[in-house]
């Protein structure tokens, strides 16, 4: 019996935790109090799960700054290397309800934690990211930031997405554009920004900055938005592989608009906490 269990995917890291295995209260306070880098066990947000209702395999996802996101692709690919992990499912394909869609998975390889999700349909319709204004589709459209106009296509596959192509991309210009689009006024419930650079026809790159969590090295719903708005752009194939400064994703973009990513995730580490912490922790409840 754990109180926690860590892993990552391509530098992206979560803590998982069991509800099955723990009696940790998870809210807002909670979740900030253990993602911190300083003062608790550090990451880039909580998989809270396996919740079992009906059947189904239900995951809560958390942000570092305790609000909740309705899908993440690294989170789920972690999730399902440790449903495998500890037992909960012995086939290779199964289905985890998250806030933004069911999601069905294959385990390709457990060991070596190849799993392949298929993340849902994708939309560019601004009420279904959600983007301010009159319903539309919302494809190179101009905003401002600050004393900028930028060019962005939004998307959302469960999650939203505001992409802007790129010739050159860097960590540095993400730092900067990113607080200033995840909060920009046109969308109600904050944004993903991701810069996209395109290598080729087969190959597209990306630098990150998650919406309640900032800068990320890798991030698999990103991925999936960036290589599906490429597509829709015409700039690449429906089979891409988008490397970012983690590693490397393979997105396949069926005539459907279905998105299908495929990656690994690892195990970092499994324990408790201790008394004084879980102290802070139950008083924050």
């Amino acid at each position: 019996m754990m109180d926690f269990y860590k892993y990552h995917a391509l530098g992206n890291d979560y803590i998982i935790i069991d509800p099955n295995k723990t009696d940790i209260y998870i809210n807002k306070e909670n979740v900030e109090t253990i993602c911190s880098r300083n003062t608790g066990l550090g990451s880039d947000g909580i998989l809270y799960g396996p919740i079992f209702n009906d059947g189904k395999i239900n995951l809560r996802i958390f942000n570092p700054d305790g609000s909740e996101a309705e899908k993440s692709g690294n989170g789920i690919r972690m999730f399902s290397k440790y449903l495998g992990d500890v037992g909960y499912i012995k086939e290779r394909t199964f289905s985890i309800s998250t806030a933004g869609g069911e999601v069905s998975v294959e385990i390709i390889n457990l060991k070596d934690g190849l799993i392949k999700v298929d993340m849902g349909l994708t939309t560019f319709q601004s009420d279904l990211i959600p983007v301010a204004g009159e319903r539309r589709k919302v494809i190179r459209e101009p905003i401002k930031v600050g004393d900028e106009s930028l060019e962005v296509t939004c998307i959302s596959i469960g999650n939203p997405h505001c992409v802007i192509p790129l010739t050159n991309i860097s960590q540095e210009r993400v730092l900067q554009l990113g607080p200033k689009i995840e909060n920009h006024p046109i969308f109600p419930n904050r944004i993903n920004l991701q810069l996209l650079q395109v290598l080729d026809r087969y190959n597209i790159q990306i630098e990150i900055w998650e919406r309640g969590a900032g800068y990320t090295m890798a991030s698999g719903s990103s991925s999936c938005a960036a290589a599906s708005v490429a597509y829709e752009l015409g700039l690449v194939e429906r089979e891409v592989k988008v490397h970012m400064p983690g590693g490397e994703i393979d997105i396949d973009i069926k005539p459907s608009g279905r998105v299908y990513m495929t990656g690994v995730s690892n195990a970092v580490a499994e324990g408790m906490f201790l008394q004084e912490f879980k102290s802070i922790l139950m008083g924050k409840s």
